[in-house]
């Protein structure tokens, strides 16, 4: 079993267009997202292009694809970057078949030290939705620390929830 992670280059964009759109309502709905806030495919690969398109120091988002035996079974994304500072990263694991089995962990331990090599972060946040167990599970088991519960609409495509955020600092 080989795991790795990378950057996810523009091509690989699709993974997660797909994901949130194969998504059932309830796997949306533990994530707290809600569908009609989503973009269109067509509009959100633009969203992706106009990403790409902008040099790292400037980018609103860095993508990381997690790969098992050489297939994409999950990916992160970090936001609210200030290079040098703090971002706040989002996790999935796309294969439901690998959830709940620890590949979902180590791939947050490597994307945090991508994260941090790559943007010299000195803090890292994730804010999963507070009902949702398998990522605040394995944030926790990765070595982030417990901040807090608080209610908030955390993006774009998320409706007003509980969320547990959570830290890790070097």
């Amino acid at each position: 079993m080989n795991l790795d992670i990378r950057e996810m280059e523009f091509g690989e964009t699709s993974l997660v267009i797909d994901y949130f759109y194969a998504s059932s309502i309830e796997q949306l709905d533990l994530m707290g997202i809600d569908p009609s806030r989503m973009p269109t495919k067509p509009v959100w690969s633009n969203i992706f292009k106009t990403l790409y398109a902008t040099p790292l120091a400037e980018r609103a988002a860095l993508m990381v694809v997690w790969r098992l035996d050489g297939r994409p079974v999950g990916f992160s994304s970090c936001d609210r970057i200030v290079i040098g500072n703090r971002a706040h990263m989002h996790l999935h694991v796309t294969e439901p078949e690998l959830r709940g089995r620890g590949i979902g962990t180590e791939c947050v331990r490597r994307s945090i030290d991508f994260y941090f090599e790559r943007l010299q972060l000195k803090q890292l946040f994730c804010e999963p939705h507070a009902y949702n167990t398998a990522p605040n599970r394995a944030l926790q088991k990765a070595g982030f620390r417990y901040l807090k519960t608080y209610k908030t609409v955390p993006g774009p495509m998320n409706y007003h929830q509980a969320v547990t955020r959570w830290m890790v600092e070097r």
